[in-house]
Order: C-alpha cells, then structure tokens, then sequence
C-alpha cells in the first residue's frame, strides 16, 4: 500500500477477479444452495470447503478443535445430528471429514501464513441455511435452473451460500498472491449464524485473541445494487430462547381439577411478555415466534413449549427485557402450579465497527468493478453474532468492522424466494483480496 503524493488517502493493491474464478464462486454458491444445511448440521458444506482449502495450501482447523464445546448454543439433538451425518454423506461428503465433526462441530477456520511479518488478518463468512421451505415455482431462478435445495426444510434464504462462495474465492485469489502477503490471513467458515448461535464457541476457544484486523461481510438483499457500507452498525443486541412448561395431564371432563394445565401457563406468559413495557433509552423489541402444546381436546395439556427472542439497541437494552422475561415465565409457572425449564438458545450483544479502519475499507471497495456507490454506516436492526467476534478482536486491541454489498434481489431476505445476485460475489472477492494484501502497511501507518 502506498500513500498518495497529493491526498492522505491509501491506494490499494490492483486485484482482478479473473472470470475463471467468477465462474467458480457461481458452482460454489450453487452447489451450497442445492445441498442447505441449517445450523450445527453443516456436515457436508464444511467438508467441501476443507478439501478446497487443502487443495489450495490452507491450512485447517475444524471438529472440536475449532470450538469450546461448553459455549456453543442451540445445538440440535444427537438423534437430529446423527441423521444430519449419514445424509451429508449421502450427498458426497467425505466420510472420515464428516465423522471427525462428531456432534454438530461444523465450520472450518482456514489459515495462510506468509512466512514474513505482519499483521494477523481474519475475514468470516457465515455457511448455514434457513429453516424455510423452497419456493417450487417456475418464476423461481433456483428451481427453474435446477439448484434449489434438495434438503427439506433447509433452505438458503440469507445468502449465506453466497458468503460461503467469496469465502473460498477470497482463499484463492490469497493463495495465487501468497508472495505478496505479510504476516497471517484466517478465514472463519462460521456455522450457525442463523439464531446467533455459532460465533460464541469460536470465539471461547482463543481464535480470535490474535487478530489485528476482522472483517465480517453480508450479501443485502435491500437497497441499491452495488452500495457498500463499510461499517454496518445498529445490530440490535439479542437472546433467543425457549421455554418449556411441565404441569400434570388429567381428563378434562371427568377430573379437569387433578390437572395441572401446562398451555394456559404458557399462554398467559406469551400475552404478558408482549406486554413488556418498551424501553426509554433505546429500540426494544419482544417476540414469542412459536406455541406448541396439548394432545388432544379432551385432555388437559401437560406440555407446552415457546420460542421466544428479545432485542435491545444496546446489550442493557435486551438484558433488561430478557430479565423481566424471566420473571414473567417464572410467574406464569407459579400461577399454574408447575415446572418451567427455560433453555438460552442464542445471543448476540452491540457491537460498533472501529472508526478508524472503515477508510481503509471504503478505498478497498473504490474502484471495484460492480460498486455503485460507498457509505460507513447502515442502522441496521437486525442481530448478528459476528459482534462476538468483533467485541473479542476489539477487546484484543485489534480493529473491527462488518461490510454489506447491496444486491437490489427482488425478495426479502428469510423468504422462500429469496436468491443471491452471483455478479456480486466477484466485488467481495475483489476488495476483500486488497484489504488483506495491504494490511500490514495500513495498520503500521496507523502505528500499530
């Protein structure tokens, strides 16, 4: 990286994406998009992506050894994830790959050392799908083109095959480029973003600790094709989690006063926490997604099960609605005189990008064929547990940010017709090749 003689601006490493390679990122999507897999079942993504990374030269950490096993939230049932394993083994997984993620440790950290100084460089990009079904219908681009998911209930509804896609062209654009590298470049194959479950174990088990500069990167379905924002901020600060009351079944006409009914709990707690009051310093939010209970009508139900989510601008925000939460369940419990069993699912806490890093991404993203138009900031409001990883870099004295490239696709995002715009892929690729080749001098004119 060199200075500009005329304007205190950095000029960035020439980086082209070469069109073998945009045909590549288009296979890589497709095929993630044709085999989804939720979250903790990524068995056969991940293992697509460790062989692409050995064949390119990358070193690779995955299995137990990529996560604090104690950490990792919401992981599916060994019965689910044993069904998880033989199917991604069915659709061409490696087997030996597959067994050493035992239960549900997918993801894939790839690493790439220089042989020289320098900084160490992170990028994360998240692999798991939606629980969504698949639109089926002509006006479909997947389905009419024959990738749509194969998997049922598992689709890619977030663009997360996308990043999976610039994560593996970013690896080898860094591989072809390896002599111009300083210091170490990581890339996080995450699993389990959706629910914000997936960053917490990553970033318990030390990964982290070491990086000087971390880059998160999304695929925006909303707003102008091409539009960048170098520093995304306003993720609401998040839990996820469910509850599970347990009250005494009885029959209902003959001995209705022996039961102990376990969905009138729950439906006065999911009435009484949207009844939370909203917070005065800041966004809150409440949801009770989901209400499963009872067996039949004649019978006074035992069981009844929500899923819940709160949020809050800041993480005192969402600890102040998850904590009157707590006590609204526990009441409800108490009303109806029966067990509760509250389960945290996934969390997510605020967290900002560093100031000083976002000019340095604006001038990665300049002049990259496919960019329309470049700003810091989104206020967006949805959660992300890539600030987990952020927090941790920040905490470590290292820079942080999470970049969005705008697609302008014609449906929302966790829809059932949402597709990814595959000419935007080259632009993360791009930029995010010339982000790692001159972090070593950006970071030193920054004194660090």
């Amino acid at each position: 990286m060199r200075r500009h003689p005329s304007a205190d601006r950095i000029e960035a490493a020439h980086v082209t994406v070469t069109p073998q390679i945009s045909d590549q990122l288009k296979t890589w999507r497709r095929d993630f998009h044709t085999f989804a897999e939720t979250g903790w079942t990524e068995f056969r993504t991940t293992s697509a992506i460790i062989s692409v990374l050995r064949d390119l030269g990358w070193d690779t950490v995955y299995g137990p050894k990529l996560h604090a096993a104690g950490s990792r939230l919401g992981v599916p049932s060994a019965e689910v994830l044993a069904a998880e394993r033989k199917r991604a083994v069915d659709q061409g997984a490696d087997p030996g790959l597959v067994e050493a993620m035992g239960d549900g440790f997918t993801g894939v950290l790839g690493v790439l050392e220089s042989g020289r100084p320098g900084p160490v460089v992170c990028f994360r990009f998240d692999i798991d799908s939606n629980d969504l079904v698949e639109c089926s219908e002509a006006s479909h681009r997947p389905f009419a083109e024959g990738f749509a998911s194969i998997n049922a209930g598992a689709m890619h509804g977030c663009g997360h095959d996308g990043h999976a896609a610039i994560g593996l062209g970013l690896a080898t654009t860094l591989a072809e480029r390896r002599d111009e590298l300083t210091g170490t470049v990581k890339i996080i194959f995450q699993p389990a973003e959706e629910g914000v479950r997936g960053a917490h174990s990553i970033v318990a088990a030390g990964w982290f600790d070491d990086v000087d500069l971390f880059v998160a990167t999304h695929l925006m379905a909303d707003g102008e094709r091409g539009a960048i924002v170098t520093g995304a901020d306003g993720y609401l600060a998040s839990t996820k989690f469910d509850v599970t009351f347990t009250g005494l079944g009885s029959h209902a006409g003959g001995d209705p006063e022996k039961g102990k009914n376990a969905l009138l709990a729950a439906a006065s707690a999911a009435l009484n926490l949207h009844a939370i009051p909203r917070h005065s310093e800041g966004a809150s939010r409440i949801n009770v997604g989901t209400f499963q209970a009872g067996e039949g009508r004649n019978v006074v139900p035992r069981t009844a099960t929500i899923r819940v989510e709160t949020r809050g601008l800041n993480s005192e925000i969402n600890d102040f609605m998850f904590a009157r939460a707590q006590d609204i369940v526990a009441g409800a419990a108490r009303m109806y005189d029966l067990d509760h069993e509250l389960t945290v699912e996934g969390r997510a806490d605020r967290e900002d990008p560093s100031p000083e890093l976002l000019p340095y991404i604006r001038d990665s993203f300049s002049g990259v064929q496919g960019v329309s138009t470049i700003s810091d900031t989104s206020g967006i409001g949805g959660s992300e547990d890539a600030t987990a990883m952020m927090k941790r870099v920040k905490e470590c004295g290292g820079l942080a940010t999470y970049v969005q490239i705008g697609m302008a696709t014609s449906w929302g995002h966790h829809t059932e017709r949402f597709d990814v715009d595959e000419d935007m892929l080259a632009v993360g690729v791009e930029a995010e090749t010339k982000v790692a080749l001159g972090a070593g001098e950006f970071l030193a004119g920054l004194g660090r």
